[in-house]
């Protein structure tokens, strides 16, 4: 294994680490998605959580699956949500009175979740491997994907493209 570092159960150390570092990087961002007091600036931090999604998909070496992500979440999702959130007429930032007063009750309930559902995921993966089942042939995957959805493909982007331009029509000052 040349330029590999390789515990001695056979463990890929830097690709641990590395996932551990784009899984920090990703919490941090969705902390901010659901902190920050400005709409354009959560819809751009929501950017950074997908784009380390599309870095967690590299790093499992799907890279089919990343560039879909990009393409399809951070190219025209979110673009579509920034549109949205800049073509409305609604005011960008804080607005008083629109927060839950009772969200400290939250808190105590997504840790019993999470508890709950860290217990469950260890409980039942605990001894399971994992068969290395080696690269994907992406080209046959996107030939599979493509062929038989192309048509619908592009009629998708077509009633994207209309929905922007009516919503830059209703938006617009007369």
């Amino acid at each position: 294994m040349t330029g590999l570092i390789v515990a001695a159960d056979g463990v890929n150390v830097a690709q641990n680490v590395g996932f551990g570092i784009i899984a920090f990087g990703m919490i941090f961002a969705a902390l901010c998605v659901v902190s920050t007091k400005n709409v354009v600036h959560a819809a751009l931090w929501l950017v950074v959580v997908l784009g380390g999604v599309a870095a967690q998909y590299i790093l499992a070496a799907a890279e089919f699956v990343a560039v879909s992500q990009v393409l399809v979440y951070i190219g025209a999702v979110m673009v579509l949500f920034l549109f949205g959130i800049m073509l409305t007429r609604a005011r960008i930032g804080s607005e008083e009175g629109l927060n839950n007063t009772g969200w400290q009750l939250g808190i105590p309930v997504a840790l019993v979740l999470l508890g709950l559902m860290s217990y469950v995921i260890v409980d039942t993966v605990r001894d399971t491997i994992i068969p290395d089942r080696g690269p994907a042939p992406t080209e046959a995957l996107a030939d599979q994907i493509l062929s038989p959805y192309l048509v619908p493909f592009l009629a998708i982007s077509f009633v994207l493209l209309a929905a922007a331009i009516g919503a830059i029509v209703l938006a617009r000052k007369d």
